[in-house]
């Protein structure tokens, strides 16, 4: 196999950095292991961010959420770790990272986690007529 699952992320800089917009991003392959049980979940994640400086790289993305595939997680947990490595890697003005897992006894879970820098502020919305 070509490429292996990894949890470096990489960057590339953000081709407009004087304007505010957003970038949107769904993982719909996403698998971990129970931590009780050992059986697979899966998830779709939504990841949603307004760059700063760097945007993250998509083929790096995908080999960080493969190297989930083994790894027994919290639901909760792994959304924020989620959360934190995009930060720690793209420092973005804001993110929101939702993941949304498939049915297991009966129970759907969703978990949203967000970033926002201190000094930011969101654009106003646009409302057309």
């Amino acid at each position: 196999m070509s490429t292996q699952p990894s949890k470096a992320l990489e960057t590339f800089d953000n081709p407009q950095t004087l304007r505010n917009y957003t970038i949107r991003i769904d993982v719909p392959e996403f698998t971990c292991l129970c931590p009780k049980t050992g059986q697979p979940d899966f998830a779709t994640f939504h990841i949603e961010y307004v760059p700063d400086r760097l945007c993250v790289e998509l083929k790096s993305l995908k080999l960080y959420f493969w190297s989930y595939r083994d790894e027994g997680t919290f639901h909760e947990a792994v959304t924020n770790r989620v959360l934190d490595d995009l930060v720690a890697a793209t420092s973005p003005n804001f993110m929101r990272v939702t993941a949304r897992f498939n049915v297991r006894g009966g129970l759907y879970t969703t978990v949203v986690a967000e970033h926002r820098k201190a000094d930011w502020v969101a654009p106003e919305p646009v409302a057309l007529p």
